[in-house]
């Protein structure tokens, strides 16, 4: 009831207050309990889907006849069609059926438009939607809540009042990231959940597959359509010993980076077993799983264990903690004598602290290493910021650890050398480290509390004291640090570290720094090392749950309206993507080939450009701004190859599609890598593009690319990538055919009238040509529904 008494306080009449309790308290819906089935989260009137879940394995077992890993059970028991279903790992397509949809605000204004194009009068799933991407770090919580609100009304307003008239939950800005919100409320044990987020895979810190998609797929979800996945492989990784001293779940997960690099987890999913994930928090699990995305992962898993009952009756879902203990062993744990595609194991005894970096989250160093390697390679050791928090280190654990350190440092007179932010993942989490004295020992460190938001993590950071240019180094903990992410300086060097590590190396303001033996010096002259970091993984007194910040979606939204104007700037209702004609795709002008790490940031980057997420004509102003041009090595600089002039690639783009001219784009490896961002496959379907050729593809927005009807094709001899010159014409030949599995033939027409053929490939299925055909998924839907 720890829920239920933060809220008497407040003064409110006793009947709405009552309300109030009942509503945020008693986790079992009316229907649910009168049933005697539990509900699956506070806010749901669904039960728990475990019984259909065990019937669904069971014939899975019978057909498969060998023991299964726990992300096979959890995948395969939401299978549409159990007896029917063709099952390969890394070739089969399953279609399936999730149990719950979440969208953050930047995406869900182009889910929820896209929703709203299917005609549909409201989701069929479970759904809510988070507004935590559009909160700017300037000054502090308080006060960038209150312009985000501002600011952003006429976004706010929209997603709530389409979330009132289509079913979907809403958390208001300042409840938090959406993948903390899901962790406290939302996942349990089993599920299998998308979000239209990257870092989705969070929810894997509570035994539930969890996977980012693109917006068109939550359409598909919400509209009752099978949800595709290629059947991932599974790659195990085996714990053993226990984490000590400085070393933290960060580490672990920093450390698979570095073994796998940003691409090695593509089209698997990384499940971790082992004695060692006993020694792990529920939200230290959490943490590794979120992080599993910058290794192009599906998703990642822990098997349901005692901490995560913990975390659950803590966050008074008990009664989930305990019906989950009734399919332990056989829903949510692996299978004795289970076969992994790729094993690694990890002794946790020995792990070290790791600092990742810069530029990409795979450049592992240990931390007896880093300062030596930084100074080797040119990068500034002096730390300029230093941030913890973020949806991947923002749990009471990792804020309780890092005070810990600072109330070390400050008895001995000393705080942080540098400016050091801190973002609460929550409201909740906010509330009861205010309550704990944990944000107050933060502050008198010298830290800035900012807003329950993602905030500089995603580059919503009004950063001040660097120019655009100046070379410097931050350190993070959070999960990305591509070029220019946090700050959009691209001469910003970001570690990815440990909250703990980034308190530590604050206090020194340099890399060269390993708390684990290296002294500092107090006000009083002596020299002294800090004790290893510590703090309960549980607050003692129970959460506190803050201000109440959920709207639940009216029983009937029917007679609601969601109105969009015509001349806003920030949104834009969609107009159907032209079909395709039904012929080769002849004589593609090239609008440019990248060269090298091409992210969904390079294609469509974030910071200033959220504001317009739901305007797929005015954000499509950033595609390709960070790119690097193969042809000249510079950024934003294309060459038009009607008029022999220079511009910008967007400006380009328009000036071809005002012509009618088609174009294509050519990428290197793991092209599209990084966030789930649709509208990095939206903008070049926007602006004229009908293919994007690459070396390889990161899975979501090679889904993304499917969903929007261009064609992801790959080289398949990547070799073919230097063949292709940026005058060269391409025509794809072979389209009356397409298939799965078959080819397509390319014909490069070179400036000398020379022609090349080269073979592409492509990972299509029968149901992705038929988008692809349509124009795009959305049109395909809508013209199954109007042949029925």
């Amino acid at each position: 009831m720890v829920y239920c008494t933060g809220v008497l306080h407040r003064q409110v009449p006793w009947k709405k207050l009552c309300g109030e309790i009942q509503q945020r308290c008693f986790h079992q819906s009316p229907i649910a309990y009168a049933s005697g089935k539990v509900a699956m989260s506070k806010f749901d009137k669904a039960p728990l889907p475990y019984t259909k879940l065990e019937q669904n394995l069971q014939v899975i077992r019978k057909r498969l006849n060998r023991p299964l890993t726990l992300s096979e059970k959890v995948l395969y028991s939401h299978i549409d069609d159990p007896h029917n279903q063709e099952i390969e790992r890394g070739v089969s397509y399953l279609r399936l059926r999730p149990d719950r949809v979440a969208m953050q605000d930047a995406t869900a204004q182009m889910a929820m438009l896209q929703f709203i194009s299917s005609g549909l009068p409201k989701v069929a799933v479970p759904s809510t939607i988070h507004c935590d991407h559009l909160i700017e770090a300037q000054v502090g919580g308080e006060q960038d809540l209150k312009r985000a609100k501002t600011q952003n009304e006429e976004v706010y307003k929209f997603l709530r009042s389409a979330g009132a008239k289509y079913g979907v939950g809403f958390w208001h800005p300042g409840s938090g990231i959406i993948h903390q919100i899901i962790l406290e409320n939302y996942a349990f044990p089993g599920l299998l959940m998308i979000g239209t987020d990257s870092h989705t895979p969070n929810g894997g810190g509570l035994g539930g597959l969890c996977i980012g998609v693109g917006g068109a797929d939550a359409v598909d979800v919400m509209a009752d359509i099978p949800w595709e996945l290629k059947c991932p492989k599974v790659i195990g990784v085996r714990l053993d010993g226990a984490l000590k001293g400085w070393s933290s779940p960060k580490d672990i997960i920093l450390k698979v980076a570095g073994i796998l690099t940003v691409k090695g987890g593509t089209g698997a999913i990384i499940e971790y077993h082992g004695p060692g994930i006993d020694n792990i928090s529920c939200t230290g699990m959490g943490t590794i799983c979120n992080m599993g995305a910058e290794i192009g992962a599906t998703t990642s898993l822990f098997p349901y264990n005692k901490r995560m009952y913990d975390y659950l009756k803590s966050t008074l879902r008990e009664d989930i903690a305990k019906e989950a203990l009734k399919y332990q062993k056989s829903l949510l744990t692996p299978d004795e004598g289970c076969k992994y595609d790729q094993l690694i194991e990890l002794d946790l005894n020995t792990l070290e602290p790791h600092i990742n970096g810069p530029f990409t989250p795979d450049l592992a160093h240990p931390i007896s290493k880093v300062g030596e390697t930084a100074k080797k390679s040119g990068w500034p050791t002096e730390i300029k910021v230093s941030l913890i928090g973020s949806c991947t280190n923002s749990s009471y654990e990792d804020m309780a650890r890092c005070a810990s350190i600072a109330k070390e440092a400050m008895a001995h007179g000393i705080k942080s050398k540098t400016p050091f932010n801190v973002t609460p993942g929550s409201e909740q989490v906010r509330a009861t480290i205010e309550r704990d004295g944990i944000a107050q020992t933060l502050r008198e460190f010298g830290g800035t509390v900012l807003a329950n938001a993602c905030g500089p993590c995603i580059g919503q950071w009004d950063r001040k004291d660097v120019k655009k240019g100046e070379k410097n180094t931050i350190v993070t903990s959070y999960n990305r640090n591509f070029t220019g992410r946090n700050d959009a300086n691209p001469a910003t060097h970001a570690f990815v570290t440990s909250p703990e590590l980034v308190t530590a190396l604050a206090i020194k303001g340099s890399l060269e720094f390993d708390p684990r033996y290296d002294e500092l010096t107090g006000s009083d002259g002596k020299s002294f090392k800090l004790s290893d970091p510590f703090g309960d993984e549980l607050p003692a007194r129970g959460f506190d749950p803050g201000v109440d910040t959920y709207q639940p979606p009216p029983s009937d939204g029917s007679s609601l309206t969601v109105e969009v104007d015509p001349k806003s700037q920030r949104l834009q209702l969609l107009e159907p993507f032209d079909i395709w004609h039904g012929k080769d795709l002849e004589d593609l002008t090239i609008l440019i080939k990248v060269k090298g790490k091409c992210t969904t940031d390079h294609i469509s980057a974030a910071g200033p450009w959220l504001k317009f997420r739901g305007h797929l004509d005015n954000i499509s102003n950033n595609m390709f701004l960070t790119a690097t041009n193969a042809e000249n090595g510079e950024l934003n600089k294309v060459k038009n190859q009607l008029t022999g002039q220079y511009g910008a690639v967007p400006d380009v783009a328009r000036a071809y599609k005002k012509a009618g001219v088609s174009w294509v784009a050519v990428g290197d490896e793991n092209y599209g890598e990084g966030s789930s961002r649709e509208h990095a496959a939206l903008e070049p379907r926007h602006l004229g593009g009908r293919a994007i050729i690459v070396k390889s593809f990161a899975r979501i927005h090679e889904t993304n690319l499917k969903k929007q009807g261009l064609l992801p094709l790959t080289f398949d001899n990547p070799a073919d990538y230097d063949k292709i010159q940026p005058t060269d014409k391409i025509s794809i030949t072979g389209l009356k055919g397409l298939a799965p599995g078959k080819p397509v033939i390319a014909k490069i027409k070179h400036a000398d009238g020379k022609v090349e053929e080269i073979k592409l490939n492509h990972t299509m299925n029968e149901q992705q040509i038929s988008w692809f055909q349509a124009g795009s998924a959305l049109n395909r839907m809508k013209q199954i529904a109007a042949s029925k």
